[in-house]
């Protein structure tokens, strides 16, 4: 078992609901749902029983499959944190802290995460806890390992977009979809800086007003925690693509400087439109990306992966990288995720036969 807390920030902005912005679930009302069956899914092996299994319209699964496989294979200790989320978490055999925040709103509108600094005051005084307790919600005096913190938001590529333009930082972004929608990103984007009396670069120097009038509040947990965490002497790793980049970028501007690494998939290291190497070079991050090859498998799921859909999220990026160091081969993890999309699906569908949740 390793030594590493993964932790998972998960919550919902009402820029999701977007058309064409989000694959993170098949329609804009069952993506409200996807944060919580992520956290679930990590956590459980599988969601509540009145929770969707996300998939993409397409019907590629979340990649909390990925987690959860690697999860199985080598026991990473795992937390949630909710940041916002539109549907309550169920009972869990991991603890989910609450950083008090609300759902975020439209990016499109002036002031989409109103109570971002005591979102990201929470989640600076959550590091401690998280980072000193091993997962279990018990600080102890021993080292406090690694911290790695994901992120599920769907939208959320659209709203990180919006913080970096804010920043004036160099204004790339990932998709979970095949084919990334950029153009509607940046006309999204250009409407909530309008909205907000913003222009690029404004909020340099400023993460908080950054987050407040252009993000959501899952960015503004996770750069609490990652604040918090090096304020703490925690060995922290990004574990995820351009949102975690982002989280970088708030860092930096919170005043962090300690190199970071950036622990992500090759579908986002690989993807033209994301430039994520260029990005991380801006951030001074150390960037890390780590092949599946699920390219080589049959499933289903794998195959959708590999054309492109949902290429991170969940931490999938710095569990794959967990693996890779460890015993796991890939294709053990090939194994591991099919085995878990196969169990979760059927498992749904005989609740479904025998008239339970859909």
């Amino acid at each position: 078992m390793t030594d590493a807390t993964l932790a998972v920030v998960a919550g919902a902005t009402e820029t999701a609901a977007i058309d064409g912005i989000s694959a993170a679930g098949a329609d804009p009302t069952l993506r409200r749902h996807t944060p919580s069956a992520d956290l679930e899914i990590v956590a459980d092996g599988r969601p509540a029983a009145d929770s969707p299994v996300p998939v993409s319209p397409s019907g590629c699964p979340t990649p909390a499959v990925v987690t959860r496989a690697v999860r199985e294979l080598v026991g990473v200790d795992f937390v949630g944190v909710d940041a916002g989320l539109a549907v309550p978490t169920a009972p869990t055999e991991a603890t989910v802290y609450d950083s008090d925040a609300s759902p975020g709103g439209d990016v499109r509108t002036a002031e989409p995460v109103p109570d971002a600094a005591a979102v990201f005051e929470r989640g600076r005084e959550l590091a401690g806890t998280i980072a000193g307790s091993g997962g279990d919600g018990v600080e102890t005096d021993g080292d406090p390992g690694e911290l790695l913190v994901g992120e599920t938001i769907p939208g959320g590529t659209t709203t990180a977009l919006g913080v970096l333009t804010a920043l004036g930082e160099r204004p790339v972004v990932s998709s979970s979809l095949a084919a990334n929608p950029l153009a509607t990103k940046r006309a999204v984007v250009e409407e909530g800086l309008e909205a907000s009396g913003l222009s690029p670069g404004d909020a340099a120097g400023d993460p908080i007003g950054a987050v407040r009038l252009m993000g959501d509040p899952v960015l503004a947990a996770a750069a609490g925690l990652v604040v918090g965490a090096v304020e703490r002497g925690v060995d922290v790793t990004l574990a995820g693509g351009t949102q975690l980049a982002t989280v970088a970028a708030l860092a930096r501007h919170a005043g962090v400087d300690r190199r970071l690494p950036l622990a992500t998939t090759a579908f986002v290291a690989d993807d033209p439109t994301a430039d994520a190497a260029a990005l991380a070079d801006d951030l001074d991050l150390t960037l890390a990306a780590t092949d599946p090859a699920f390219d080589a498998s049959d499933h289903p799921a794998m195959r959708a992966y590999a054309r492109g859909e949902a290429k991170e999220g969940v931490g999938m990026g710095g569990a794959l990288a967990l693996a890779d160091r460890g015993e796991p081969t890939t294709a053990a993890v090939r194994e591991r995720v099919a085995a878990v999309t196969d169990r979760l699906l059927a498992e749904r569908e005989a609740e479904s036969t025998a008239g339970g949740a859909p």
